[in-house]
């Protein structure tokens, strides 16, 4: 790229020809404010108007998020014009939005009320009738409320951008003009993943995760254990939710803010990833000696399974029969754990942190239940740990680190961490599996080509002879790539893994937001690394391990010998293999009221 020169208020800056007038200004220590942009500086829509900036020669204001810059230009951020225009605009947008901003739970992440407060916004300035609101709570991942959007089509793009399904757009137009599913159904009644990818660039509160915080406030309530775990990219990203810089590790704070919380147990997810592995290996080796048709494909991601069920349901056979790993904690916590200590499965209230709205959905399928009771109870996602976290008053700067209980079900291996970056499942999986077919631990342990953020990964190992192909996808857009081939026949791999959200769980609909407008000042180009750094987390966890390998985890062990027998028992299908639905209904006509 060639670099050029621009005028900012009349003082030269040399930048690269291919940005926008927003992104160059903010290069040269300019922030413009904006709402309808939210990756790396560029909008398709320039929707929202309040990026607006003079450009010499032009006859009228351009919207600097879809302006590209040109060699000699000249702007004028602080013209008068452009400072009424864009403050005209964000009146505007307060005009049809509903102030109940102490009970939103957007509340000091709300970007439209920082934006308010740069461009100086004047509180009801234009005063009339707003637009009809509909509430949407139906879906048990999403609500979305209309009352709160103010149309910047951040959300329609990352559904198109990150899964390639484009569940929303917008309905109706002027002024009855909403952001919806076709026909303002609920996200219930369309085929939405409820991967949540879309409140994670929601600027306001108008989409949200379904919080079950009032179903743990019951629970704790009616005085039953409630065991909670957290999976492992919540560690990864908690901390940010309290002012630490993106990359630090909070497992020791969080755990002990879990003990303060008054659970009853504080269990990692991974002793589950780590029991998912040993399954899963174990079904791919006999996949491959009894030559099943592959490749076999993973089944931990929700989101990942919902979009198989409503959109290539003829490739069910090919997902392992699995369950994700907090549903099989779940059910070894009501099943084993219940037995050893005598309580009763009833009075237990299974707690899961996770980063993912989608798991919120998971925890209600059919398959994941053990004789009518359902192995997890209440799903929270990282934000909501965090909200409860602060309304109990305590410090999180304060906390030490402390470790989760050990108690049947504690330890946990390297490989179960990594389950939570794009990769990791497969490289934990490969561990196992060599070991499996060899009696041997595979060696280099980290399995490399297995690493980084593309969109999609392949890698060979060799294994008694015989090569193996495999291959891994992170968002359903990169994933529909993969399951084409296997529709047509030209796949050439034997085993993918595949998960719903771009980079994998720690880029989940439920992690904490990373928004421009609220980054530290020293992490400008956090945008392009975030999700980096997030991984860089697990890596390291699993490097520092005393035991990498799932089947070597000496509680896994002990459960194998104890209770469930070998890997693939009748006692491990009934509690930790699930079914799908191939038959999930498309396009209902159930519509939500007005």
């Amino acid at each position: 790229m060639a670099k050029i020169t621009i005028y900012i208020e009349n003082r030269p800056y040399l930048v690269d020809d291919d940005l926008t007038i927003l992104e160059a200004a903010k290069v040269c220590g300019y922030n413009i404010p904006s709402l309808c942009t939210f990756k790396k500086g560029r909008c398709s829509l320039a929707s929202c108007r309040v990026c607006l900036v003079k450009v010499e020669g032009e006859r009228r204001l351009v919207p600097s998020c879809a302006y590209p810059v040109r060699d000699g230009m000249k702007i004028s951020i602080s013209d008068p014009s452009a400072v009424i225009a864009r403050r005209t605009s964000v009146e505007l947008l307060l005009s049809n939005h509903y102030y109940n901003c102490q009970a939103c739970r957007k509340n000091g992440q709300c970007e439209l009320l920082e934006v308010a407060r740069r461009v100086g916004a004047r509180p009801e300035v234009y005063v009339g009738e707003k637009t009809s609101t509909t509430y949407d709570d139906i879906a048990p991942g999403l609500v979305r409320d209309t009352s709160k959007c103010i149309l910047c089509g951040r959300c329609i793009e990352a559904c198109k951008d990150a899964q390639g399904i484009g569940i929303l757009g917008f309905e109706n137009r002027g002024f009855k003009t909403i952001v919806s599913p076709a026909g303002n159904r609920s996200f219930n009644n369309v085929p939405c993943i409820q991967c949540g990818q879309c409140t994670l660039v929601c600027p306001t509160g108008a989409l949200m995760e379904h919080s079950e915080i009032e179903k743990l406030d019951e629970a704790f309530k009616e005085g039953k254990y409630v065991i909670v775990q957290t999976a492992p990219a919540v560690r990864a990203a908690l901390g940010e939710e309290f002012g630490d810089p993106i990359g630090t590790n909070s497992r020791g704070k969080m755990v002990a803010a879990l003990h303060r919380l008054g659970f009853y147990r504080v269990f990692d997810t991974n002793f589950g990833a780590d029991l998912t592995i040993c399954e899963e290996a174990n079904e791919f080796v006999h996949r491959v000696i009894t030559k099943t048709p592959g490749p076999m494909i993973t089944s931990c991601s929700p989101g990942w399974v919902n979009y198989c069920e409503y959109y290539y349901p003829e490739l069910l056979p090919h997902l392992s029969t699995c369950k994700s790993p907090h549903e099989m904690v779940g059910a070894i916590i009501k099943s084993y754990y219940a037995e050893k200590h005598n309580i009763d499965r009833s009075q237990i209230c299974v707690v899961s942190i996770m980063p993912c709205t989608a798991k919120k959905f998971e925890k209600e399928r059919e398959g994941n239940k053990v004789d009518g009771i359902a192995d997890v109870d209440v799903v929270l996602t990282t934000r909501e740990l965090a909200q409860i976290i602060k309304r109990s008053g305590i410090s999180w700067e304060k906390l030490p680190s402390e470790e989760f209980d050990d108690d049947l079900i504690g330890d946990y291996s390297g490989a179960g961490v990594i389950f939570g970056v794009t990769g990791g499942v497969m490289e934990a999986a490969l561990r196992t599996a060599y070991y499996i077919l060899t009696s041997n631990e595979l060696e280099p342990i980290e399995f490399t080509p297995c690493r980084g953020l593309e969109g999609i990964k392949e890698a060979s190992l060799k294994i008694l002879g015989n090569t193996y192909n495999v291959a891994m996808a992170s968002g359903m857009k990169n994933a529909k790539i993969l399951l084409d081939e296997i529709k047509e026949g030209k796949s050439k791999y034997d085993f993918i893994e595949i998960m719903g959200c771009p980079g994998g769980c720690i880029n989940g609909g439920g992690q904490p937001y990373v928004t421009p407008l609220f980054l530290p000042k020293e992490e400008d180009n956090i945008l392009d690394t975030y999700v980096g750094k997030r991984a860089k987390v697990l890596y390291e966890e699993d490097r520092n391990r005393k035991i990498r390998r799932s089947h070597l985890n000496p509680d896994i062990k002990k459960l194998y010998n104890d209770y469930l027998g070998e890997y693939g028992s009748k006692k491990a299908h009934k509690l930790l293999h699930t079914t799908y639905n191939p038959n999930r209904e498309r396009y209902p006509d159930l519509k939500i009221g007005e």
